[in-house]
């Protein structure tokens, strides 16, 4: 395995880069704890350069939190994962990951969920012709998917995140015309779940899970706070469900930093948003407690991430050791 090839940190150091986009109260933040620390790593801003194949950038750690808007970071992360970096999130899986994939796992994990289905695009390329789509059907079956999932329902793209292209309708006319819309998108048709609890668990390490109130129907920045005297009081039996249910997907979907959202409907959780690779930390949306949670164990994470061995956690790396890979 290529190894890493560390700059002058100092002593040693372990080093943890931070990929970000705008933000800046979490990783300042961070940054600033792991150096608290004093445990012989070093947090910082990554800085990336144009990257040979066969010399990733020379970190032990990346934090990965823009990806997903700045595509081009991602054939970077998997360089650095092949040296040994670790990389949280895994940038295999998270971007092989849509809600259709992962609401089909959590349903074979026995987590609740609402009945989903997967659309064709409405549109394709210009080298796509009629003759292309022969093996779909026409006409779709609207009106029994619909009859199946109930009225209103959600329409929101099998990838992506922060409210884009989420669409609520309530007609089968509706559902046609905001699905015209929808370009070159796949979307997927959900289940809407009328609930009296909505839940966001913010998850670090696969294991730490801070379970709070939150209230989608409301301003960004009012949804957690809002939510405190929107809801009344959970059920503490309830709430540890959720808990081990959003322990339970992120065990299965490798993510070390995720937030998983539940809605509770006649006592049952339901899990509708759980691939969250890039969670929003910021200190205004989350509020002072929080906030200090998820500095406190992400610090604990990347910390013990940096001093464990180099990964080993890829396929390829039997192979690379000279062993045999089992089917």
């Amino acid at each position: 395995m290529v190894e890493p090839k560390h700059g002058p940190v100092g002593d040693g150091a372990k080093r943890v880069g931070l990929l970000v986009g705008r933000e800046r109260s979490f990783p300042d933040a961070l940054i600033a704890e792991v150096a608290r620390r004093g445990a012989g790593v070093v947090a910082e801003y990554a800085k990336l350069d144009l990257t040979a194949v066969d010399a990733p950038p020379a970190y032990d750690v990346l934090v990965d939190r823009i990806s997903h808007d700045v595509t081009c970071y991602q054939p970077v992360l998997k360089l650095a994962a092949l040296a040994g970096t670790r990389v949280v999130n895994n940038p295999f899986w998270r971007i092989a990951d849509d809600k259709a994939i992962g609401t089909a796992l959590a349903k074979r994990l026995g987590v609740p969920v609402p009945k989903t289905y997967v659309l064709p695009s409405k549109d394709y390329g210009p080298d796509v012709s009629t003759e292309s789509l022969g093996n779909l059907v026409f006409p779709l079956g609207w009106e029994s998917m619909v009859a199946e999932l109930g009225l209103p329902l959600f329409l929101k793209p099998h990838w992506g995140g922060g409210f884009r292209d989420v669409h609520r309708v309530s007609s089968l006319e509706e559902l046609w015309s905001v699905y015209d819309r929808t370009g070159r998108l796949t979307m997927i048709a959900q289940e809407a779940i009328e609930w009296t609890h909505y839940v966001r668990c913010i998850v670090v390490g696969r294991r730490e899970v801070l379970a709070l109130p939150w209230d989608p129907r409301l301003g960004h920045f009012d949804r957690y706070a809002g939510a405190r005297s929107s809801m009344p009081p959970m059920d503490g039996a309830l709430l540890g469900v959720i808990e081990r249910h959003a322990r339970t997907l992120c065990d299965a979907l490798g993510y070390e930093m995720n937030t998983c959202e539940f809605a509770v409907r006649d006592g049952v959780p339901y899990a509708i948003d759980f691939m969250n690779s890039a969670p929003d930390f910021d200190l205004s949306s989350l509020g002072d407690e929080p906030f200090a949670w998820v500095v406190e164990k992400m610090a604990d994470l990347v910390v013990r991430l940096a001093g464990e061995p180099a990964s080993t956690s890829y396929r390829w790396d039997a192979l690379l050791a000279g062993r045999p890979i089992a089917p």
